[in-house]
């Protein structure tokens, strides 16, 4: 079969995380974990799901940008995609004016990953595929806009500096001793890993499945992490990124570093029930997924009441 993908559709989805403050930090003081949603169809009825996390305002603009790639998708079958994944790649991220908007950052390659992430998924399941103990904890530091105000932090803690200042990159001195420095969702493409990892300025690489361009993106990242030897340690929470990452240690894990030293993949017990295949968390340890698929796949009833502003969900937030 040549599963010719036939449309893509997407759609805002938005939990109203922000009535409790889930995962508000120093400059987002009430994200509504939101997802930009996307399915491609085939012609032999075959699906593909994918998505990207945002927190809430703007998930509508990710849509219009994700509902701008889709002309470059539908019409176009999974061998031919597949056969060509780099120059897939470009397509979407190249096009000679939609590129303008970024190219390969913000709202356009948020875009991108939902797409890309939805194709990866299809392809799998058309394919059928699918620390030590006893070490002293590490502390993860969000510095985000909090660098100024830092008081001395304990000599011999072991720490990552998070979401740094841009500031903090020249001022550290002796004001605090680290293990190593990670940025995530501010590094938003292969580009700026690689300065970094040429600068020798990160001691460990945090991907992010949404951030970056899907797969395609994240495995270039992890191979030059591999070159430069950085451990990589993804970003995960939000709204489906502990389902996509999953995938992503397992790669990191077999083909490249074969070893769990200085790694850890970020988890939160959050959200996953609206998920077909959760992800499994053991003795604090992520259990390879047993469904073919990238995980993404969203119930369909969860979708229907958190779709914005029309689900179930809003219209009562709304009135209240």
């Amino acid at each position: 079969m040549l599963h010719k993908i036939t449309r893509l559709t997407v759609r805002d989805v938005r939990f109203p995380t922000s009535s409790e403050q889930h995962g508000s930090d120093a400059m987002h003081s009430d994200p509504d974990y939101s997802a930009a949603y996307v399915v491609v169809d085939t012609d032999c009825g075959r699906k593909g799901f994918g998505l990207t996390f945002t927190l809430g305002k703007g998930t509508d603009i990710v849509v219009c940008a994700v509902e701008a790639l889709a002309a470059l998708v539908v019409g176009k079958c999974l061998q031919e995609i597949v056969s060509d994944f780099r120059g897939f790649y470009r397509l979407l991220t190249s096009d000679g004016q939609m590129r303008w908007l970024g190219p390969e950052k913000g709202v356009i390659h948020l875009a991108t990953a939902a797409v890309l992430n939805a194709v990866w998924d299809l392809w799998a399941r058309v394919d059928g595929k699918v620390g030590p103990r006893n070490e002293p904890l590490f502390l993860k530091h969000d510095f985000l806009h909090k660098w100024m105000t830092l008081p001395p932090i304990e000599q011999k803690s072991k720490s990552w500096i998070w979401l740094p200042p841009s500031c903090a990159f020249t001022s550290f001195g002796p004001r605090v001793c680290v293990e190593g420095i990670v940025v995530t969702n501010q590094c938003h493409n292969r580009v700026m890993f690689k300065q970094f990892l040429q600068a020798s300025a990160l001691q460990f690489v945090q991907i992010d499945s949404c951030r970056l361009g899907s797969v395609n993106e994240n495995l270039a990242v992890m191979l030059m992490a591999h070159k430069f030897q950085v451990p990589v340690c993804p970003h995960a929470g939000g709204v489906g990124l502990c389902e996509l990452v999953q995938h992503l240690i397992l790669f990191d894990y077999i083909c490249l570093s074969a070893s769990l030293s200085n790694r850890m993949c970020e988890y939160v017990d959050h959200l996953h029930e609206h998920f077909t295949s959760p992800v499994v968390i053991q003795d604090a340890h992520y259990m390879p997924p047993k469904d073919p698929g990238y995980s993404c796949e969203m119930l369909e009833s969860s979708v229907w009441r958190h779709q914005f502003p029309e689900g179930d969900v809003w219209k009562l937030h709304t009135n209240k």
